[in-house]
């Protein structure tokens, strides 16, 4: 693990409607502010509708906050949407619930795809080992419909890998897999950061995927309150419990 700073959010506020009517607005980011070493696996975890989502869209640059500001690797994002795509391009890698591969392209092909897309030298060989390092060696010619769910997950690990982006966003990676797939996936996603130093920020709402990372950030209302160094399942579980009781008696 570095000192180096991978990701940095100052006063981030997200309010989704008309920030002027209170009866039309939404504050879904209440000012978040939080700093992430490179190197590290920091899950993100709260209730229904605490922020995790817009937290890490805003994080990502798929979406602009209301207010606050976000740096990755030290750079802010800010700019116009072309500046914003060819950042992400650039410094971001993302890995979603569902894989987003395309069907019409072989494996490699999928994963040499953001090389491609940002402009810069498609290195097959360095691809294909990425696809070794996932387990998917023997599958670099086959199309995304002839593999399972758990090796369409690694293809899509590897293509957020390829580009040896500054942070890589997974959202709910594990949730349209089985256990037993899941638990590879997060072992892959656990290997990509102790073994390779990659930065891994990944929003979930299960406490065993969070026992992979070595932190969790709490989310309720928007809000980050509180957090979690080197977690169990059972210890996340019992924390998200009080939160929802929390949440109740606050509304009752």
């Amino acid at each position: 693990m570095t000192n180096t700073e991978a990701l940095r959010l100052e006063g981030v506020r997200k309010v989704h409607g008309d920030a002027d009517t209170a009866d039309n607005h939404v504050t879904a980011l209440a000012g978040v502010s939080l700093s992430l070493p490179a190197g590290t696996f920091t899950a993100v975890m709260g209730p229904s509708g605490s922020g995790k989502s817009t937290l890490l869209q805003c994080a990502a640059g798929l979406d602009r906050p209301t207010a606050g500001r976000v740096f990755v690797a030290g750079r802010e994002m800010a700019g116009s949407e072309t500046e914003l795509t060819k950042f992400r391009r650039e410094h971001i890698g993302f890995v979603f619930q569902q894989f987003n591969l395309l069907p019409a392209l072989t494996v490699l092909q999928n994963v040499t795809l953001p090389l491609k897309l940002a402009g810069r030298k498609v290195d097959e060989r360095r691809a294909a080992e990425i696809l070794r390092q996932v387990g998917l060696g023997e599958r670099l010619s086959h199309r995304p419909q002839e593999l399972s769910g758990g090796q369409q997950q690694r293809v899509a690990i590897a293509r957020a890998l390829v580009t040896s982006p500054s942070v890589v966003f997974a959202d709910e990676p594990t949730g349209a897999l089985d256990t037993r797939s899941a638990r590879a996936v997060l072992a892959l996603l656990q290997q990509a950061v102790r073994a390779h130093g990659r930065t891994l920020v990944m929003v979930t709402h299960d406490p065993v995927a969070a026992s992979y990372a070595d932190s969790v950030l709490f989310l309720a209302d928007g809000q980050i309150v509180g957090g979690m160094i080197d977690p169990t399942a059972e210890a996340v579980a019992e924390r998200l419990t009080r939160l929802g009781d929390e949440l109740v008696q606050k509304g009752a």
